[in-house]
């Protein structure tokens, strides 16, 4: 059984127990999220397809921690003028794992 979820703007395809990184969702480490906004469950060869989501239909997930991302380097740069520009970016993540997918 595996389902496409909504989450924090970005769609997953999540399964039990599945360990994923999404960007930083509000809540304490060990706290626990709901997520409503799925798309699609897939149950055994039964697919359902939501009208945009499936009313009823929910993810729960534990939080397992908050971290950031590898470091992401941005380098600008205009030939023969001397220009150079150097920025680096980290994205804060949160680190879930998918616990139980219900449909209604």
């Amino acid at each position: 059984m595996y389902a496409i979820v909504d989450i924090a703007g970005q769609q997953f395809k999540v399964e039990k127990n599945q360990e994923l990184y999404v960007h930083r969702l509000e809540g304490k480490e060990g706290g626990k999220v709901e997520f409503d906004r799925v798309l699609l469950i897939d149950q055994e060869g039964k697919v359902t397809v939501g009208a945009p989501n499936i009313d009823g239909a929910k993810v729960n997930a534990r939080i397992l921690t908050h971290l950031k991302g590898d470091k992401v380097l941005v380098f600008k740069k205009k030939r023969r003028k001397g220009y150079q520009k150097l920025n680096g970016h980290r994205q804060c993540l949160t680190k879930i794992q998918i616990e139980n997918i219900s449909a209604k």
